[in-house]
């Protein structure tokens, strides 16, 4: 049996005895027919970056397969911001692909991800999953190398004060229940979400521990595999609906919003990076160590970091986290193994296969992995992010950083191998921005490198900044210091971005 089926979670895989990426019209129908399925849904992400539903109860097989054929109209102008409503039907179409079993409808479902269409069938030009899908397919053209991304989603737990094994603040880093509270939300929303589709790598608490009054917020993270970015981006949606409907189910609120209390840590959304070709990592060369390739991408990433903040931090409050001294960045630097840098290369296996025979002195079977997990992660997103504009973002700044003959200078000039945050003053880097306002003007300024090969329509680029320059913001967090009634308000209206 193929090794991406044997134990894979996602019901229609294990069925249909296929990967997803395999999966065709007539595998859909064959699952749900043989499954007592009774009802399809279409899910699709809107303007605003969030997922968005349509149910469709199944009369019979050939309304079934019509649905599965050609989609469905829905109107545009309530999804997106720059449509004309007396033109504003739209068509969303399935992804056979994305199909997977349903684990919160009472009614058994399937539920399928869906592109959107305009009304001459073409795909539309302003939906984030199709700028992400253009994106990617200049790079590709351009370098011969795929993108591969994956998430690592940080989410706060809310729930009464618990008397009993009491968390200490900001100490809850990799505990276990029961000094950390609610482990068994992270593991039912891991378990569905793998039945869903996603690859998670794995989960655990984070550091975020906060008692306030009567009640505690406790921090997790689920980081998930590398995949294709297109689908990252998919499986990261998927997943804050999930762990959202497990925290619900239990009565519990859930927070994926940069701050929660001022002062404590806050939540963000990093995201690592691979360029893949021909199944290896083109990253790093023969001995395992990052190559000129990577470089130049780690390049491309720190020009244009100024502007990506529009795509990854678009509430006043996710400026509320980058602040200096603490684990966010604000400085706009890389380094190895160095978490107060903008741009982190993770600590790799290079030079290490002899660790597990050290831990277990009897095995004797060779082990070899042909990709590199080598990474290159970017630290300055949360999960008020647009997730697919983000990574189409992210995709652009690293075909910048490919073509551009300056970026392997600017790679080499914003390295550190220091505590950033110790040594800020005497290292003179440039700075990430500090309000949606200014993060709107860096996006102007950049935005011919992301309407370059027709991959972020003008009007885009435009509505977001407009949007995030009518927060008004600068200076946000020297008007409200010490108004813990403002501080409390700004972060109560953006605790559920996302």
């Amino acid at each position: 049996m193929d090794s991406q089926v044997n134990l894979n979670p996602n019901k229609l895989v294990s069925f249909l005895n296929k990967k997803a990426e395999d999966f065709t019209k007539q595998d859909i129908i064959n699952y749900i027919e043989k499954n007592n399925i009774r009802m399809l849904n279409f899910r699709y992400v809107g303007g605003d970056g969030k997922l968005k539903l349509l149910n469709f109860i199944i009369n019979d097989r050939s309304h079934l397969e019509k649905i599965l054929s050609v989609g469905e109209r829905v109107d545009g102008s309530s999804l997106f911001s720059y449509i004309d409503p007396s033109a504003s039907d739209l068509y969303v179409v399935p992804r056979y692909r994305t199909a997977f079993h349903n684990p919160f409808s009472e009614i058994p479902a399937v539920d399928i991800m869906c592109s959107y269409y305009d009304k001459h069938g073409a795909p539309l030009s302003i939906a984030p999953e199709n700028i992400l899908k253009k994106a990617h397919k200049a790079l590709q053209e351009k370098t011969g190398m795929q993108f591969e991304a994956l998430g690592e989603l940080e989410f706060y737990i809310s729930s009464e004060l618990d008397k009993i094994y009491t968390i200490t603040p900001q100490k809850g880093y990799h505990e276990s229940h029961p000094f950390a509270k609610w482990e068994i939300i992270r593991a039912e929303a891991m378990k569905a979400i793998s039945e869903m589709g996603g690859k998670i790598k794995y989960g655990h608490s984070e550091v975020g521990n906060i008692v306030s009054g009567d009640w505690e917020y406790v921090q997790h993270e689920i980081e998930f595999l590398p995949v294709n970015v297109e689908e990252a981006a998919d499986q990261l949606v998927i997943a804050k609906w999930a762990i959202r409907e497990v925290a619900y189910k239990h009565g519990l609120e859930v927070s994926f919003a940069p701050k929660i209390i001022v002062g404590h840590a806050g939540s963000g959304m990093h995201i690592h990076t691979r360029l893949v070709k021909d199944g290896k990592n083109m990253m790093v060369d023969s001995s395992g160590s990052l190559n000129e390739t990577a470089r130049k991408m780690i390049g491309g990433l720190l020009e244009m970091a100024p502007s990506l903040t529009a795509f990854g931090n678009i509430v006043p409050t996710s400026f509320l986290r980058l602040v200096p001294h603490q684990e966010a960045p604000t400085n706009i630097c890389w380094g190895d193994s160095n978490r107060s840098v903008l741009v982190r290369v993770p600590l790799g296996w290079k030079g290490v296969d002899n660790m597990i025979y050290d831990a277990n002195p009897k095995e004797k079977a060779p082990y070899t992995n042909p990709m590199s997990n080598q990474t290159v992660e970017l630290r300055s997103a949360d999960g008020s992010a647009n997730v697919y504009l983000l990574l189409a973002g992210m995709v652009t700044a690293a075909l910048r950083g490919l073509e551009n003959p300056e970026s392997l200078k600017i790679a080499e000039k914003l390295y550190v191998s220091v505590d950033v945050g110790k040594n800020q003053k005497e290292l003179g880097l440039p700075q990430l921005p500090a309000s949606c306002f200014e993060a709107g003007e860096k996006l102007l300024s950049d935005r011919a490198l992301y309407e370059k090969y027709d991959i972020f329509p003008a009007n885009i680029i435009d509505g977001i900044a407009a949007n995030l320059k009518a927060f008004d913001d600068q200076h946000l967090s020297e008007k409200i210091f010490g108004d813990g009634d403002a501080l409390m308000k700004l972060v109560q209206k953006y605790l559920h971005c996302g």
